[in-house]
């Protein structure tokens, strides 16, 4: 069984019946959960109410690096953080590639959600693009011993994943990695240990070969899963229960549930 461990349901350019067939299309294609992740805080409970009926959708809550102009403050951010509902922070993180120019508000926004976490306890979801040194030494300084976390949709540096499995954070795997462009995201994919992968979809966006072109969604992570166990040496099956581990071990789930965590 597999998790897309990183997609935008309430993103798909669809109706409420609709995702219920994409998510029932999943299903049939071994996609036991999924995890809806939060770019805007304003638009939390919008997201919550899309995804609310189904019990194997999970959600986090946060503000995407790109999307400063829908900041919130700390308070805000900390009150939803601290529903029941939500597994984790973020998404967050450091985006120099796209929007440069606000530097300094993601930065802040950015610690701010560490912040968050360290006070609820719960791990962080992260977009890191073209900011490896500024998005470590972040975590490093502001991260408490229990916080853990995730790189999502990950196109950096062997050792920037490195460093961050050191700090007892995962690695996640999109349709990238499948990218006639993506060689170099390849090599880094092989040498992370399997104990570290996630894999994820990020729907709708960066739909997997063979479905380049298509607005992604959440049955494709099984395309995102086979590319990664192929290119490991390793069956669909082990990378699917390590992925699938690895997943509720990060985000304390149990029977669609959170619950308190043992690490």
């Amino acid at each position: 069984m597999f998790v897309d461990s990183h997609c935008h349901l309430d993103r798909l350019k669809q109706g409420p019946e609709a995702l219920a067939e994409t998510l029932d299309f999943a299903r049939t294609r071994g996609v036991e959960h999924f995890l809806c992740v939060c770019v805007s805080v304003n638009d939390y409970d919008s997201m919550l109410e899309t995804v609310s009926n189904f019990d194997d959708v999970s959600v986090s809550c946060g503000v995407h690096p790109l999307h400063q102009d829908e900041a919130c403050s700390f308070e805000e951010l900390l009150e939803k953080a601290q529903r029941e509902e939500v597994v984790a922070i973020g998404e967050t993180g450091l985006d120099y590639f796209y929007s440069p120019e606000s530097k300094e508000v993601q930065l802040t926004s950015f610690v701010d959600h560490i912040k968050v976490a360290n006070e609820t306890k719960k791990p962080l979801i992260i977009h890191t693009r073209d900011a490896r040194e500024d998005t470590i030494n972040l975590l490093r300084e502001h991260k408490a011993s229990h916080t853990k976390g995730v790189l999502h949709c990950f196109t950096e540096s062997l050792e920037m994943a490195q460093a961050a499995i050191e700090m007892d954070f995962y690695i996640s795997i999109s349709g990238i990695v499948t990218f006639n462009s993506a060689s170099e995201l390849r090599e880094v994919v092989k040498a992370i240990p399997l104990e570290r992968l996630l894999i994820e979809t990020d729907s709708p966006w960066l739909a997997p070969v063979p479905h380049r072109g298509k607005q992604n969604q959440p049955g494709y992570v099984v395309e995102v899963a086979e590319f990664i166990a192929d290119l490991k040496g390793v069956s669909v099956k082990e990378l699917a229960e390590a992925t699938t581990q690895n997943f509720y071990r990060l985000f304390s789930l149990a029977g669609n549930k959170r619950v308190a965590s043992n690490n």
